[in-house]
């Protein structure tokens, strides 16, 4: 069995441009849930916002590090979890948060700040850490990776989508309340089936290594999850808001990460199979710690009816 650091996924060029698409429209259907009223809302909740955005692109990249330093995975992933941990999160995020009874306004305002943010900070939060990795830079330095390309591809298959999904929402309010929810759970569902098509082409290295990523990916979600939570408790925010922060913080667009995986660094092994594992794992991971909050309500949640904070 070849080293996960030297073998290479395949994944053909024309799926890989199906793949933008798909990703490029989970975007817009994000969007299509985001209103100009939700980066308003910013500045009525700046305190829970900016812990939820600091846990996400200063706090969860660095202890991602620290466990790689810790765990001494193989480089490439290493690399794979440090790019998972910059990734931004994806509306599912909002469906849990309301399913475990937390601030809904707040985890939807936190999507859309931090995947505009996302377009500038992930590829610079990815090539400093990467870069600082005692085993991973040299493996970084051998793929000779542009932030700045990276960047403009984040811009084409986030940036673009996520502005045009919110002019929709704005301009075309009647057009958006038909199409909302049939693109969002169409999209879900294309990314999802693209995933499996990622994992199932590769069905072989997979089952070879995915005893290698299980446990650091199950350790690195649960510490995801739990850094966002820590990070609120430690702000003084209410349990309420807790739990928006905590399953922000957790739930990353491992899909993203796949596709930069694919087309930056050629399928990079252990990249590719931390992103395809995580993508599933931090699914269900986020299902059972909603399922779990919601059979608990919050003891500062607004009463029915009432606008939250």
């Amino acid at each position: 069995m070849l080293p996960v650091d030297e073998i290479r996924l395949n994944f053909n060029p024309a799926s890989l441009v199906i793949l933008n698409i798909v990703l490029g429209f989970l975007m817009f259907g994000i969007a299509l849930d985001t209103r100009v009223a939700d980066f308003r809302r910013v500045l009525r909740m700046p305190g829970a916002m900016a812990v939820g955005i600091g846990a996400q692109f200063i706090v969860l990249p660095a202890v991602t590090f620290v466990l790689t330093l810790l765990l001494q995975p193989g480089p490439s992933i290493a690399l794979g979890m440090i790019l998972v941990a910059c990734c931004p999160p994806g509306n599912v995020s909002n469906i849990l948060t309301h399913r475990a009874g937390g601030n809904v306004a707040l985890s939807v305002s936190m999507t859309a700040v931090s995947n505009a943010l996302a377009v500038v900070l992930m590829p610079l939060n990815f090539a400093f850490w990467g870069a600082l990795h005692p085993t991973a830079a040299p493996l970084l330095k051998q793929i000779a990776l542009d932030p700045v390309e990276m960047g403009g591809h984040i811009v084409a298959i986030i940036g673009i989508p996520f502005v045009l999904g919110i002019l929709c929402a704005e301009k075309l309010p009647r057009l958006t309340a038909r199409i909302r929810k049939p693109a969002r759970i169409l999209s879900f569902l294309c990314l999802v089936l693209f995933i499996l098509g990622a994992v199932a082409g590769n069905w072989r290295y997979f089952l070879d290594y995915v005893g290698l990523v299980l446990l650091a990916v199950a350790i690195h979600d649960a510490l995801a999850f739990g850094t966002g939570w820590l990070c609120a408790r430690m702000s003084g925010l209410g349990d309420y808001d807790r739990r928006a922060v905590a399953i922000e913080v957790g739930i990353r667009n491992a899909g993203l990460g796949l596709v930069l995986i694919f087309s930056f660094f050629g399928g990079l092994g252990g990249m590719a199979v931390v992103a395809g594992v995580w993508g599933f794992w931090d699914i269900i991971a986020g299902l059972a710690i909603a399922s779990w909050w919601g059979r608990r309500p919050a003891a500062d949640a607004p009463a029915a009816g009432a606008e939250p904070a």
